[in-house]
């Protein structure tokens, strides 16, 4: 019998081999960021990092780490009441120029089911509240914007269940809404939960929209990461470029997942915009 190619054991020895090179690259000086519009995805865990210390400040050093022009943020509201939100998107604004973009009906929490999208230049053109169904209250939120560099952009942002059927219900609503919708750029990104490969996975469910899946990252566990729970998904070719880990040290303490990152084509980007 043959092994299966891309079985989880094997990732889970190709990251624990490749965590040198990671520990080295994230002690060197870092690297200047790379022109283009960056955008990014990162589960916040409410604030609370690997040594079990809620510290939303240092939450934030991580978010201006990244610098990124988009990024969506998961847990970044409790879960239980009011879902107050846990940063202070006064100062994070002052500090990185991100904003959020708007949500209705939650007057203390900055997101939906925890799920936010901040950004730093464009205009908000649409928003909907989604909320996806499972055993667990979870939602996604899709934002189409404006970027100031151009084109049109609709960023979906979602945190999938921890049950794999719920997973397989969350994966086909949204490509059933992305049928209903204009087929304007989408980039779907988020804690998607799903460290399976194969038939059964929620994954194979978004081929249809967003085509072959691109290489997983591993971002999962933080100090060790070693599942590739979190995703940066387009459903043009050459929307983004190859999705990594921002993997450095205040990073692998302040939440229990990395955040991942990628590069959007803007050229790509108003070439398609101009197409719908």
């Amino acid at each position: 019998m043959h092994a299966r190619k891309d079985s989880l054991p094997a990732n889970i020895l190709a990251s624990i081999r490749n965590r040198k090179k990671r520990l080295d690259a994230a002690h060197q000086e870092q690297r200047p960021r790379s022109e283009g519009t960056l955008i990014a995805s990162y589960n916040v865990h409410k604030g609370i990092g690997n040594d079990r210390r809620f510290d939303p400040e240092r939450t934030s050093r991580v978010i201006h780490e990244i610098d990124a022009d988009v990024i969506a943020l998961q847990e970044a509201d409790t879960r239980f009441g009011e879902r107050t939100g846990i940063l202070d998107l006064g100062r994070l604004e002052r500090d990185t120029g991100l904003v959020p973009v708007p949500v209705n009906g939650m007057a203390k929490a900055h997101g939906w089911h925890g799920n936010v999208v901040l950004f730093k230049k464009g205009l908000v053109r649409d928003v909907h509240q989604i909320n996806l169904p499972g055993l667990e209250p979870r939602g996604a939120l899709v934002a189409e914007l404006d970027l100031e560099n151009g084109g049109a952009l609709r960023i979906i942002a979602a945190h999938f269940g921890l049950l794999r059927h719920s997973r397989a219900q969350q994966a086909k609503m949204l490509v059933e809404l992305m049928a209903r919708k204009s087929e304007i750029p989408t980039i779907l990104l988020g804690d998607l939960n799903e460290w399976r490969l194969g038939d059964r996975s929620s994954l194979h469910t978004f081929q249809s929209t967003f085509g072959p899946q691109p290489t997983a990252v591993p971002s999962f566990p933080a100090r060790l990461p070693v599942l590739a729970l979190d995703r940066i998904m387009a459903n043009r070719k050459g929307v983004v470029t190859a999705v990594e880990a921002h993997d450095t040290p205040l990073a692998r303490i302040a939440s229990d997942h990395l955040p991942v990152k990628a590069m959007v084509n803007l050229k790509r980007v108003e070439e398609l915009t101009r197409k719908t």
